[in-house]
C-alpha cells in the first residue's frame, strides 16, 4: 500500500528520477540509521508514522529555494539551564512546540549554556547552538539540525520516527507533560481541555510506592477509601467511588487484577483524567464517574536496562525486584521489558504478613508503518489477617475514635489470596500520510479466596458484632478494541477524527456464606478459635455475566495555527447483564439498555505558556434493578448519566506548572418513595469544587508536587427532601498535598524529601449524624545516589505517618469506614548495570 497519494518525488512539476531514487533510499534507510525527534506538544502532524515522507519533505524544504520571510514570530517564556545539548535540545522542544529532527552524533559530546527569558524559539536555538557548528532550518514546527554546509546534502537526512509515543517527562521528573486520553490518545496537558495527571516511574520509584494507592496519594483530587498496606485498592475522585475494576491499561479496561496490591514493577505511568470520562473510554465495568485512572506499561528504551533492586519494609518485609530491557534487530525494532518482584514478610499490623509477587513481559515491535506491543503478566498476592473496612449498625450513636493503627481487629488466621494471569496485545498501521488503525485484544483471569469478618459498630464505645466469611470469587474477562484515527483539513481548519469501537465482557461468579458470627470491641479484639469449613466450597459457580460494547466518535477541530482547539464527540453504549442463581445455575435477571454520552471540550491558548478550557462530559453507569420491598420490584432502569460542566486554566511557566479548575458533578441515584412505595431514578447528588495543581522544578535542585481540592458534596435531591441540602457521604470539604524535593548543596548526590497530607471531616451517612475527623499525615524521605565500583547505586529511605497518627481515612456509603497505616518504615537500594 502506497504512503503517498502522489508522487512525492516531483519537484516542480517534473519527475526527477534522482529524487525517487533518493526517496526510496530514505525509505529504505530509515531502518538503517538513528535519530533523535524531541516533540514538544504530542499531536500528530500530516507525518506521524511515515517517516520515509517526512525524509523527503525534509529534503525539499533543503534543497528548494527557502520560503519568504514569515511575519515575526511571537516570543514565548523559555528557561533552559545549562547541560549536555542534547538534554537542553529536548527541554527547548517541549516549552516552545517544536519537532527537532537530527542524529544523535552531531551533538554528542557537546554542551549548551543556558537559555532564559521571553524570546522566540529561533533566538533560543541560536543561543543554544552558538558555537558549535550546528546549524537548524525551519519548516513550520518542524526543525532540522545538521552541520554547517550539509543542510542542503539530501544524502545526508535520515529519519526514523519518534523517541517514543508518550509526553516527555516534565521539569522534575515526577509527572509527564500529559498522558492518555482514550479515544483522543496521548495530549500534551496544555492542549487538554481535562484536568490531568501523569506519575512517572521515576517518581513512583523514587516515593518507594507498593500499589496504586500509594501513587494517588500525590493528587489533592484522589483518596483511597481502603485500608493502605490491604489486598485491594479503592479510591474517591472528586467525591465519587472508583473501584480497581474501572483502571485501565494502555486505555483499555478489563486487564488489571480487581484486587491489585502490588504489580507497580511493570508500570511506566499512572495516569489520573478526572471527571466522568465515557467519551474517551467508555462505561467503566464498575461504573466509576469521578474519574479515570490509566496505567501505561514499561518498554525496552534504546538504551539497555538493567536494574536490581532490594527493599525492606516495616516491620519485617524483605523482597527484590528486577528491571531488564533490552531492543533487538539490525536496527533495534524489536524491544523486550522484564519485570519481576517479589516481597513477604510481617507488615506494621500486629499478626499481619503479606507474600505479593509479580511477573510481567512486555514486548514491542517497532517498523515503519507498523507497531505492535503485547504485554503478559501473573500477579499473587496472599496477605495474613487483612485490614479491612468497618461497618456500623445504626446511626444512633457517634462513630468511636479510630483503635491503634498497628492493632489488628481481625483474627490472627484470617486470610486473602487472589491470582491473576493477563494478557494484552496492541498494534496500529498506517494506512495513508495521515491516517492510521489500530487494535487491541486481551484478557484477564482472577481467582480469589478469602476468610474474613465484616464487622459493625454498635456503639461509640467500640463495641462490635461480626460476620465471619468463606468468601471464593472469579472473574474471567475478554476486552477487544478497533479503532481509526486521522487527520484532514478544511480550508483553514485541521481536523483530528477518532472512530472506536469497544467491547468488554465478563463472566464472574462469587458467593459469601457466613460460617459463624461473634461479638467483640475494636480497641480489645477478642481472639476466637477458626470456624469449621466443612462442607463449603473454595470455588464459585458463575453468578454474573456483563457485556459491555460501545461506538465512539469524536473530532478536534484546530483554528488559528493551534490557538483555539474544540473537540465534540458522542459514544453509544450497550450494557447487557445477566444475573443466575448460584445454587442451580438458573438465571434470575436480564439487562439490555443502551444511552448515547455526548461530550464537548474547548482548549484556547492566546499564548503558548497559558491555556483556558472548559468541558461538558458525561459518564455512565449500570442503571439499578428496584428492590424487592418496592411494588415495582425487579424493575430494570436505564444505565445513569452523570454530567460535568467544568472550567480551567493552565499555565506553564517553563520549570513549574499551575493549573486550577473548577467543576461540577451531577449523579443521579435511586430511592423508594414512601408515600407509593415505589422505586424511580429520582435522588441525585452534586458534586462542585475547585482544584489548585503544582508540579515541577522552580528552583534548580528543589521539586514540588501537590496542591488543594476544595468540594463541596450536595445532597440535592432525596426521598421525600428528608435530607434535601445535606453534606455527601465521604466527600471532605478540603484535601490537600504538598510534596518537596531538595538536592542537597553541601552533599552532591543527597536529596532530601517530604510530603504532608490533609483530609477535612467527613460524613458517613445521609443523615449527617455521623462523621469522621480530619487528619494530617507527614511523610518524610531521603535518596542518595553514587557509584560503587563504577556502578550507578540510589539508597532510598523514607518514613511514612511520621508521626504515627491513628485516625479514619475515610468514610464510604459502598465501603465504610477505612483506617489509615500505621508509621511505616521503607528502605530499598538499586544498582543499575
Amino acid at each position: 500500500m502506497s504512503h503517498a497519494p502522489r508522487e512525492p518525488w516531483a519537484k516542480d512539476g517534473r519527475r526527477e528520477p534522482a529524487l525517487k531514487k533518493t526517496y526510496w533510499m530514505n525509505r529504505y534507510v530509515n531502518h538503517k540509521t538513528s535519530s533523535v525527534r524531541a516533540q514538544g506538544r504530542q499531536r500528530r502532524s500530516a507525518f506521524s508514522g511515515n517517516p520515509g515522507i517526512l525524509a523527503l519533505s525534509l529534503a525539499l524544504a533543503c534543497a528548494l529555494p527557502a520560503p519568504r520571510a514569515q511575519a515575526q514570530e511571537a516570543a514565548v517564556q523559555i528557561s533552559v539551564p545549562a547541560q549536555p545539548l542534547g538534554s537542553a535540545l529536548v527541554q527547548l522542544a517541549n516549552q516552545a512546540a517544536l519537532e527537532l529532527i537530527y542524529s544523535p552524533d552531531i551533538v554528542a559530546g557537546l554542551t549548551a549554556p543556558a537559555v532564559s527569558g521571553r524570546i522566540t524559539p529561533d533566538q533560543a536555538l541560536r543561543a543554544l547552538l552558538a558555537g558549535t557548528g550546528i546549524e537548524f532550518r525551519r519548516n513550520g514546527k518542524n526543525v532540522s539540525l545538521s552541520r554547517s554546509g550539509s543542510l542542503t546534502q539530501l544524502e545526508a537526512i535520515k529519519v526514523v520516527g519518534s523517541t517514543g509515543s508518550l509526553p516527555p517527562a516534565y521539569a522534575g521528573g515526577q509527572v509527564a507533560r500529559g498522558g492518555q486520553l482514550g479515544l483522543l490518545g496521548n495530549k500534551d496537558f496544555m492542549d487538554t481541555p481535562f484536568n490531568v495527571a501523569s506519575f512517572t516511574a521515576e517518581g513512583i520509584r523514587n516515593q518507594q510506592a507498593r500499589s496504586i494507592g500509594d501513587v494517588v496519594k500525590n493528587d489533592p483530587s484522589v483518596r483511597t477509601t481502603w485500608p493502605d498496606g490491604s489486598y485491594v485498592s479503592q479510591f474517591t475522585i472528586r467525591g465519587f467511588p472508583t473501584q480497581t475494576q474501572d483502571i485501565a491499561v494502555n486505555g483499555v479496561y478489563g486487564i488489571v487484577p480487581p484486587q491489585m496490591a502490588g504489580g507497580l514493577e511493570s508500570i511506566e505511568r499512572v495516569e489520573i483524567l478526572k471527571g466522568p470520562s465515557a467519551l474517551m473510554n467508555g462505561m467503566a465495568p464498575s461504573g466509576g464517574v469521578g474519574g479515570n485512572i490509566n496505567l501505561v506499561t514499561k518498554r525496552a528504551t534504546d538504551e539497555p536496562i538493567t536494574q536490581l533492586t532490594a527493599n525492606y519494609y516495616s516491620n519485617a518485609q524483605f523482597g527484590g525486584q528486577v528491571d531488564l530491557g533490552r531492543r533487538f534487530g539490525e536496527n533495534g525494532e524489536w524491544g523486550v521489558r522484564l519485570n519481576g518482584a517479589y516481597r513477604d514478610g510481617k507488615t506494621g499490623i500486629d499478626d499481619q504478613a503479606q507474600r505479593a509477587g509479580s511477573v510481567a513481559l512486555g514486548l514491542d515491535y517497532r517498523g515503519e508503518g507498523l507497531r505492535l506491543s503485547a504485554d503478559v503478566g501473573y500477579h499473587d498476592v496472599y496477605t495474613d489477617s487483612p485490614t479491612r473496612v468497618v461497618y456500623t449498625d445504626s446511626e444512633n450513636f457517634q462513630i468511636p475514635k479510630a483503635p491503634d493503627s498497628t492493632l489488628n481487629i481481625g483474627q490472627p488466621w484470617y486470610f486473602a489470596q487472589s491470582r491473576d494471569h493477563y494478557a494484552l496485545i496492541q498494534g496500529e498501521v498506517d494506512i495513508g500520510p495521515d491516517w492510521t488503525a489500530y487494535a487491541a485484544a486481551g484478557g484477564r483471569k482472577n481467582e480469589f479466596l478469602g476468610l474474613y469478618n465484616f464487622i459493625y459498630l454498635q456503639d461509640d464505645l467500640g463495641n462490635f458484632r461480626a460476620n465471619q466469611y468463606y468468601q471464593p470469587t472469579y472473574s474471567d474477562t475478554k476486552t477487544g478494541l478497533l479503532g481509526l484515527r486521522g487527520s484532514f483539513a478544511t480550508g483553514a481548519v485541521r481536523h483530528e477524527l477518532n472512530l472506536s469501537v469497544t467491547t468488554v465482557r465478563t463472566d464472574s461468579g462469587a458467593v459469601a456464606p457466613v460460617v459463624s458470627t461473634y461479638r467483640s470491641n475494636i480497641y480489645d479484639p477478642a481472639t476466637i478459635s477458626p470456624p469449621s469449613l466443612a462442607g463449603y466450597s473454595d470455588t464459585a459457580p458463575k453468578t454474573a455475566e456483563s457485556n459491555l460494547t460501545s461506538l465512539a466518535l469524536a473530532d478536534t477541530l484546530h483554528f488559528l495555527d493551534d490557538k483555539v482547539q474544540l473537540t465534540l464527540g458522542a459514544r453509544q453504549q450497550r450494557v447487557v447483564v445477566k444475573n443466575f442463581n448460584a445454587a442451580t445455575g438458573a438465571q434470575t435477571s436480564f439487562y439490555d439498555k443502551e444511552r448515547v454520552t455526548p461530550a464537548a471540550g474547548l482548549v484556547i491558548r492566546p499564548f503558548e505558556d497559558t491555556s483556558f478550557y472548559a468541558n461538558y462530559i458525561e459518564g455512565l453507569s449500570q442503571g439499578p434493578t428496584a428492590p424487592v420491598s418496592a411494588s415495582n420490584a425487579g424493575t430494570l432502569f436505564e444505565p445513569i448519566k452523570s454530567r460535568q460542566y467544568e472550567v480551567g486554566v493552565k499555565h506553564d511557566f517553563g520549570q513549574f506548572a499551575a493549573t486550577v479548575s473548577a467543576f461540577q458533578i451531577e449523579q443521579p441515584s435511586g430511592y423508594t418513595d414512601a408515600a407509593t412505595n415505589t422505586y424511580g431514578l429520582n435522588g441525585e447528588q452534586r458534586n462542585r469544587g475547585i482544584e489548585i495543581n503544582v508540579f515541577g522544578e522552580p528552583w534548580r535542585g528543589i521539586r514540588t508536587l501537590g496542591g488543594a481540592a476544595f468540594t463541596q458534596g450536595t445532597l440535592t435531591k432525596t426521598a421525600n427532601g428528608a435530607f434535601d441540602g445535606n453534606k455527601a457521604v465521604g466527600v471532605p470539604a478540603t484535601q490537600l498535598n504538598l510534596g518537596g524535593e531538595w538536592d542537597t548543596p553541601f552533599l552532591a548526590g543527597l536529596t532530601l524529601t517530604g510530603r504532608v497530607i490533609y483530609t477535612s471531616s467527613q460524613y458517613y451517612n445521609a443523615s449527617n449524624s455521623q462523621d469522621i475527623p480530619a487528619w494530617t499525615r507527614v511523610d518524610i524521605g531521603a535518596r542518595y545516589k553514587t557509584k560503587v565500583s563504577g556502578v550507578p547505586v540510589t539508597i532510598r529511605a523514607g518514613i511514612e505517618n511520621l508521626l504515627d497518627k491513628d485516625y479514619w481515612a475515610a468514610a464510604s456509603s459502598s465501603f465504610g469506614l477505612a483506617r489509615g497505616a500505621p508509621r511505616t518504615f521503607l528502605l530499598s537500594t538499586t544498582m543499575e548495570f
